[in-house]
């Protein structure tokens, strides 16, 4: 398997996992029995941090007993393999091979579609040791895992190499900057590993992106409740597109007359415009949809320059959505699609902008910056992208921060304010 010490070794972390555990649930015990606690020990703020260190260690537990259990998934399959005879036919080791699927679909209670792909992302894990390791040591979760796997699906071995040691070898020649794999939440670390992915490989997402225009589609899933599920799968612009002018025109509908949430006015508006009403209703009464005024949803497109001349494939950026291939991108550009901001980067003038101390207001130019440069709102676990993300200060103006790029990022209305009333203390996404 590639994998130093096996099982034991997991193991053995897991151990100790358990024991830092029981030492934290010991003092809590301790806490709430009124003898352990000292003079000037504030009993409900100690046994608070006690919750949060907890809850750390389980996370770390939970990743390594994910390390243990892909091990044993992918050990399986190994030992079936080596059990079934060097003579056996193709049909007879691919019924052996389906045979340790369905029981190790048995043994976890999982459906056979769920263990297959566990099988899968585990024999992929456990055969990249720096992922593994990490992931053995509690660093990062199953999750983070899971993209490793999905996102090195397809490439050369080479590319896996590059791609790992990018973000797991900080002895790389060119090792990922700021946070850890696992201190970013899964989806951040999605977009860091995808756009990586395509930038070293330009060829392969025009070719993916044709088939998948080829396999474009619309889906209905009946669901519980009287409830139904339709989903679309469309090129990313398009799909972009129709979400930021429906977010754009249930903002528009909002009122203090207005009862629905703008999540329930989304697909309101999205079911009503397919079936031709025009309307959707409000306290109880029609609203015509086309009188509603709402803000312009402008979507960035960054377009490296010799991409957009045609002389490179390199793959442009997408705000809200990640890499899209150059021929999209050049397209947006040529036909001046509606709702798309086009930002042309030109390596000679693309440093990031500063204003200093001079102005604490901000022009459009580089609130739009921040916006493609920061993508959601900053704070921990948050995938905002709405167009009415705050540009904020990280250091207040009246705590001497500047108005400049690196003193600035988004936050969304909510998490803009929990930081002007909580302890929290953000920091740029360009660390991250």
């Amino acid at each position: 398997m590639g994998i130093s010490g096996g099982v034991g070794v997991v193991v053995e972390g897991v151990r100790a996992s358990v024991a830092a555990l029981g030492a934290l649930v010991l003092d809590d015990e301790v806490l709430a029995s009124g003898d352990g606690a000292g003079a000037g020990v504030d009993v409900l703020q100690r046994r608070y941090e006690l919750c949060l260190e907890r809850l750390e260690v389980v996370a770390r537990l939970e990743a390594q007993l994910a390390a243990v259990k892909a091990l044993d998934a992918a050990s399986a399959v190994g030992f079936q393999e080596a059990l079934t005879p060097p003579d056996a036919s193709a049909q007879d080791r691919t019924y052996a091979g389906m045979s340790v699927v369905e029981e190790i679909a048995g043994v976890l209670t999982v459906s056979s579609a769920a263990s297959g792909a566990l099988v899968e992302q585990s024999r992929r894990i456990c055969s990249l040791p720096l992922v593994f390791e990490t992931l053995s040591a509690g660093a990062m979760s199953w999750q983070h895992a899971r993209i490793i796997a999905d996102e090195t699906e397809g490439l050369d071995p080479a590319g896996v190499a590059g791609l790992v040691a990018h973000f797991f070898d900080p002895a790389a020649a060119n090792p990922a900057r700021g946070a850890a794999p696992g201190d970013l939440v899964p989806s951040r670390f999605r977009a860091k590993v995808r756009g990586w992915r395509e930038r070293h490989h330009p060829a392969s997402i025009e070719k993916r992106h044709v088939k998948g225009v080829a396999d474009r589609r619309m889906e209905y899933t009946p669901d519980k409740d009287g409830m139904a599920w339709v989903s679309l799968y469309l090129p990313g612009d398009t799909a972009c597109a129709i979400w930021n002018r429906t977010t754009a025109t249930a903002r528009g509908l909002q009122s203090p007359n207005e009862p629905r949430t703008l999540t329930q006015l989304r697909p309101d508006i999205a079911a009503n415009l397919l079936l031709g009403a025009g309307h959707t209703t409000q306290a109880g009464k029609p609203t015509e949809i086309g009188n509603v005024l709402s803000p312009r949803a402008d979507v960035l497109v960054t377009v490296p320059v010799f991409a957009l001349l045609g002389a490179t494939d390199e793959p442009a950026m997408l705000d809200g959505f990640g890499p899209i291939p150059a021929s999209m991108a050049r397209k947006l550009v040529a036909d001046g699609a509606e709702f798309f901001y086009r930002v042309l980067v030109d390596p000679r003038d693309g440093a990031p902008l500063e204003i200093g101390r001079k102005n604490y207001r901000l022009p459009e130019t580089i609130k739009r910056w921040i916006r493609l440069r920061d993508s959601t709102c900053t704070f921990p676990g948050c995938t905002n992208h709405t167009p009415d993300n705050d540009t904020d200060h990280l250091t207040a103006w009246n705590h001497g921060g500047t108005t400049g790029i690196s003193n600035l990022a988004q936050l969304c209305p909510k998490h803009h304010r929990l930081k002007h009333h909580t302890r929290w203390t953000p920091r740029p996404r360009h660390q991250e």
